[in-house]
């Protein structure tokens, strides 16, 4: 995921265009949720990364080539890239597996907890100052977490722990994605992205010496992973670009009520009201936190 700062707007042909791209974004993760658990039960979550981030890293160098865009391809940041990717590559592993065994309500309710991560270890990363605010916005989401994972013998499983332990996965791809945004651009960060977790995947996906190949009912899903995942961070970046975050953030927590009832229609899901009630309190603590910084800058 891509975080680019936005100065303040409030044209609301400019609101609503970035709603759109939010949307888009939405529609994209969604997607590659139903896309992973229709492929897990052939690939495990190594083949699912390797393939995904082979065709997703021959799209971008396409895109680059028609582009032109190809020139912003630098090697200024090797280190920052690894540890992004590395991040980036153990929390999308950790999301495959989660969606695969617990419901995709649940997971999506404990990847909005990725931000308050980003608020906790952004001190150590990039130098922030922890405010009092942001301490109260981390305490009511780890409030949040504890009410849609309900930890207890009888309710905590394997799914859940990786879940919580994906949204640390992102919240330190945020934050090297940040310092690297510095310096580079998203063409640049996407295509040492596809290209690393290629060889991550290729490593992790052979090292026993047997990589599945995928059936031809599998492989438009592998694509469809590919695609959404990509589009997913071209429409969340654009939206950004746009309008400032605290517009832009209200929309991305329609990924929750979207997969709820995607889970309930098609795989028989139950809608658990303690996992929308928790991810509300998450949502509410992100957006407080966003609220008292756009606040700060006027």
């Amino acid at each position: 995921m891509t975080i680019v700062s936005a100065p303040p707007r409030t044209d609301p042909a400019a609101v609503l265009r970035a709603a759109l791209w939010m949307l888009g974004a939405v529609l994209a993760f969604s997607s590659m949720a139903v896309a992973g658990r229709a492929v897990s039960f052939e690939l495990d979550t190594f083949e699912v990364m390797m393939y995904r981030s082979m065709i997703g890293l021959g799209l971008v160098v396409i895109v680059a080539g028609l582009t032109g865009h190809y020139r912003q391809i630098t090697t200024r940041s090797p280190t920052t890239h690894l540890i992004r990717n590395l991040f980036h590559f153990s929390g999308q592993n950790l999301w495959f597996y989660a969606i695969t065994v617990i419901p995709l309500a649940q997971v999506f309710a404990l990847e909005f907890t990725a931000p308050l991560w980003v608020l906790i270890l952004s001190p150590l990363v990039l130098g922030e100052r922890l405010t009092k605010m942001r301490v109260l916005a981390a305490i009511i989401g780890f409030v949040g977490i504890l009410i849609v994972a309900r930890p207890s013998p009888e309710t905590l499983s394997l799914g859940t722990i990786a879940a919580a332990a994906a949204a640390i996965g992102f919240a330190g791809s945020i934050l090297f994605t940040k310092r690297l945004t510095r310096s580079e651009t998203l063409t640049c960060i996407l295509f040492w992205m596809t290209l690393s977790q290629s060889i991550f995947g290729l490593v992790c996906a052979g090292y026993d010496g047997d990589i599945a190949l995928p059936s031809l009912p599998s492989t438009p899903w592998l694509v469809v992973i590919a695609c959404a995942g990509l589009t997913a961070h071209f429409c969340l970046t654009t939206a950004l670009s746009i309008a400032p975050a605290t517009l832009v953030s209200p929309v991305d927590f329609t990924r929750l009520p979207l997969i709820a009832v995607i889970g309930l229609l098609v795989y028989n899901e139950p809608i658990d009201a303690f996992v929308i009630l928790g991810a509300l309190i998450i949502f509410g603590a992100n957006y407080l936190n966003l609220w008292s910084e756009t606040a700060k800058r006027r």
